[in-house]
């Protein structure tokens, strides 16, 4: 069976709407095979950083990859602009749902009749979005990690996702050098995020708690399981900002989590220690800290 997926990247160019940290790097993952991608932001200087850092990305990347061709990355100065004739286009936007409904209600009065619109959102579901959206079969999940160095995507129906459109998504990812999943039903925090809540929950608990320091909990975590990032310092990467705005909603929608973590994160934001973005979070990135 012929992937249209695939047929219309060729032609079309894909969007990608939200510069930031995220934004930036889908932009790039979905230009590894030559194919033309634009990058909207209403920041003109985030959308310039993210377009710096995904050119210079893109020549390195592809030689990574299998039948990896560089493709056309770009800036537009509007949203009508950035939308105009794209298949796919990618929200990036922060963790509001506000701003998630309102751009889709948007979508759906003006981008393309076949387009499809896909949220990096790694709490809200996609049904959560689509008060405004009129053809609600074109949308849904696609949970980014953090390419190039994280490549794993989940993809997740709204719950209307036309027939076939995952898989086929699923299948025009995979030759981008993605690793696609995908979730079987609707699920707050779709499969890993669930599993990293968790322990970056239970981490902050610990912490508050008294038990162990940051550092002795990214050590233990560390050497324990293997990997080379302990959970605080993995949320410093992230910003604890971003870190509370998830964690609360995970705390409205199961009641019962513990309040120790968001009042934890809570102080350190009032402290503007929001991690690698100011300098200081769990730990103390400037040049202070790191001579210490």
């Amino acid at each position: 069976m012929t992937n249209t997926v695939t047929e219309r990247a060729r032609t079309r160019p894909a969007t990608v709407i939200g510069a930031g940290t995220l934004g930036r790097r889908i932009a790039l993952m979905l230009a590894t095979r030559g194919g033309q991608v634009r990058l909207f932001d209403r920041d003109a200087g985030a959308t310039q950083a993210g377009l710096d850092y995904a050119r210079a990305a893109l020549p390195g990347l592809v030689k990574t990859l299998e039948g990896g061709i560089a493709g056309q990355i770009d800036s537009v100065a509007t949203l009508e602009a950035a939308i105009d004739d794209a298949w796919l286009i990618v929200e990036a936007l922060p963790e509001r749902l506000d701003l998630k409904i309102s751009l889709f209600g948007t979508l759906s009065q003006k981008a393309a009749s076949d387009a499809i619109f896909a949220t990096n959102s790694s709490s809200y579901p996609s049904s959560t979005m689509v008060a405004e959206v009129t053809d609600r079969t074109r949308v849904l999940n696609t949970h980014f990690m953090m390419p190039p160095e994280q490549r794993a995507v989940e993809l997740m129906s709204c719950g209307t996702t036309r027939p076939g459109l995952m898989e086929d998504l699923a299948a025009y990812f995979s030759t981008l050098g993605l690793s696609p999943y995908i979730a079987q039903k609707e699920s707050i925090g779709f499969i890993e995020n669930r599993i990293w809540a968790a322990i970056k929950r239970e981490a902050l608990c610990v912490a508050a708690e008294g038990v162990a320091s940051p550092e002795v909990i990214d050590r233990i975590y560390c050497e324990t399981q293997g990997t080379p990032m302990g959970p605080f310092r993995a949320m410093d990467r992230v910003g604890l900002d971003i870190v509370l705005q998830i964690e609360e909603h995970y705390a409205r929608a199961y009641p019962h989590l513990p309040e120790a973590p968001r009042k934890l994160l809570k102080t350190m934001i009032a402290e503007n220690r929001l991690g690698l973005k100011t300098g200081r979070g769990f730990y103390d990135y400037s040049e202070k800290g790191r001579a210490s």
